[in-house]
């Protein structure tokens, strides 16, 4: 059993910044991807950031520049800092792992980021 779990989520000013932290748990043998997703209301869930093979990461174009992923390996653990928040990134975020041998995705339960004035 997986377990995969969110925290960081909150109400922030524009300009602001928040740590989304994603921290797993459970029967991880082989990691094939790790990162994040967002959907907003009325969306479809959309690619935030991501771990992809051999280390390397890919980024959705709105959030570059202005987002980091990073992750402690020996935790399965994986982070986002997220600088220079707009309105329009207002979203669930959730954690996804997804696991080789059978591949196989696990979510989290999601957290709240709402960027206002």
């Amino acid at each position: 059993q997986v377990q995969v779990v969110e925290s960081g989520g909150g109400l922030v000013q524009p300009g602001g910044s928040l740590r989304l932290s994603c921290a797993t748990s459970g029967s991880i043998f082989s990691i094939n991807t790790m990162g994040w997703y967002r959907q907003a209301p009325g969306k479809q869930r959309e690619l935030v950031a991501k771990f992809i093979s051999f280390g390397n990461t890919i980024y959705d174009d709105s959030v570059k520049g202005r987002f980091t992923i990073s992750r402690d390996n020996a935790k399965n653990t994986v982070y986002l800092q997220m600088n220079r928040l707009k309105p329009e990134d207002t979203a669930v975020y959730y954690c996804n792992l997804q696991l080789n041998g059978p591949r196989r995705d696990y979510w989290g339960q999601g957290t709240q980021v709402t960027v206002s004035s």
